[in-house]
């Protein structure tokens, strides 16, 4: 099969939330398959320069805009002015999410739609400015980045997985109603990865630690590099007729029902 069905020489990719973490590693690996990366964040300016000075050191042509997802005329400006001084945008992938580790019956309403605002409302505002153009020009990739717990519940993550649940209904609904302008929405949820912000629990001995490396088939975390493969494949034209799909890089986690603790 012909490499030109991953080439993204010519791209533009815009990644939410790609100045640190798993949206980093996505967003390198679609500059090192050619895209030009626009990366977006909304913690400050200076957090954005140094990460798209990170990307030009990999040889990848990266830029950075700061706005707040969750603001529609924020996001609806900043896609203008990307589209104007950039380019179109060919690719975007929805990123940025947030997560409050709060039991339900204790969680406060104001933090309950703040995580449903950023994690799934966000996708929504962030995406019609960009699917809007991509409409009009029959072309555009858009992936949403869901989660496990797209599928699963977990203690203290209601707020979260009920964003992730109903974002994987979003990406389905969004490539029902696109996919006949040639616009392919997907989703990739991710398992478990080796993080900075998982660092802490990666070691022996952490009953976390076992319980992941236990309840992966592939009895790892995730490398984040991982996560690049999909994301070029989804990117790119190799996934031309691929769409309404959540693509789990999880190592086999949610094929399972897990083995018993005294299976090796």
């Amino acid at each position: 099969m012909s490499t030109q069905l991953f080439d993204l020489t010519g791209k533009v990719a815009l990644v939410t939330g790609a100045t640190h973490g798993l949206g980093m590693s996505m967003a390198v690996g679609l500059g090192k398959a050619g895209a030009t990366l626009v990366i977006n964040g909304h913690s400050s300016q200076e957090k954005i320069d140094k990460a798209v000075e990170l990307y030009k050191e990999q040889g990848i042509n990266a830029y950075g805009y700061r706005f707040d997802v969750t603001n529609e005329s924020e996001a609806e400006a900043a896609v203008e002015k990307i589209e104007s001084e950039v380019g179109p945008i060919d690719i975007l992938v929805n990123n940025a999410g947030i997560i409050r580790r709060i039991p339900l019956l204790e969680m406060p309403l104001d933090e309950w739609e703040n995580v449903i605002r950023t994690d799934l409302t966000g996708v929504f505002i962030m995406t019609k400015p960009v699917a809007q153009r991509m409409v009009k020009r029959r072309q555009g990739k858009i992936i949403n980045v869901c989660s496990m717990m797209s599928e699963l519940g977990r203690n203290s993550v209601g707020a979260y997985a009920a964003a992730k649940g109903g974002l994987k209904m979003l990406t389905r609904n969004m490539a029902t109603e696109w996919a006949k302008h040639n616009v392919q929405v997907n989703g990739i949820g991710p398992g478990y990865f080796a993080t900075s912000q998982t660092a802490p629990i990666r070691v022996d001995g952490n009953p976390f630690n076992e319980f992941i490396v236990n309840r992966t088939p592939a009895g790892r975390w995730g490398d984040p590099d991982d996560l690049q493969g999909t994301t070029v494949f989804l990117a790119s034209n190799a996934s031309n007729f691929v769409t309404g799909q959540i693509v789990y890089v999880d190592g086999g986690i949610l094929a399972t029902i897990g083995k018993p603790s005294n299976e090796e």
